[in-house]
């Protein structure tokens, strides 16, 4: 049995979870998110908290059980309080702005690259970081993962687009193995 899927989430001051035929609706201050509930597993909720249980011992709902778990605390976590993922641009000319809603990157390619967020998503650039918040978790990672996948870090210059506090493994250059580097 699942460790994490046994803990009840506690519903933060602010956030409301319901539970509709098959789906569980949770809507805080900062939007409103819904999952639906996976066959064999079903939600219940007692004194401002969230239980998770199995309508059977079947295998297979073991990995669905834990799961829903989580997913169920990240919702009321993200209703409450935004999630966010910072970005980090390096590399000389590499600039990002916010245009309205859309984020402009300028990383090297002939145009500008735009990128329009999903519905809950906002950007923010400060100097060299951009800033991705929004309510879902899955979402903000998405989104995150789409700006990196932009113009990656290059493991030869350490230039690009990374996660702030990734480290980029750096490799070396055909001229200096030639010399003798390894």
């Amino acid at each position: 049995m699942s460790n994490i899927g046994k803990k009840p989430v506690e519903i933060k001051e602010g956030a409301e979870v319901k539970v509709e035929k098959n789906k569980v609706i949770v809507t805080g201050p900062k939007g409103a998110l819904e999952v639906k509930i996976p066959e064999g597993i079903s939600i219940e909720i007692k004194d401002n908290k969230v239980f998770v249980k199995k309508e059977s011992e079947k295998k297979e709902l073991e990995k669905f059980f834990g799961m829903m778990r989580a997913v169920i605390n990240n919702m009321v976590t993200g209703v409450t309080s935004n999630f966010e993922k910072k970005l980090e641009l390096s590399g000389v000319g590499y600039r990002a702005r916010v245009e309205g809603r859309d984020l402009i990157l300028n990383v090297g390619f002939a145009n500008p690259v735009r990128i329009t967020p999903p519905e809950g998503i906002e950007f923010k650039v400060e100097e060299n970081v951009i800033i991705v918040k929004g309510a879902s978790k899955e979402i903000v990672g998405d989104v995150a993962d789409k700006i990196r996948g932009v113009r990656p870090p290059d493991p030869y210059k350490a230039k690009g687009i990374k996660y702030v506090g990734e480290i980029v493994r750096r490799k070396v250059g055909k001229a200096a193995k030639a010399v003798g580097g390894k």
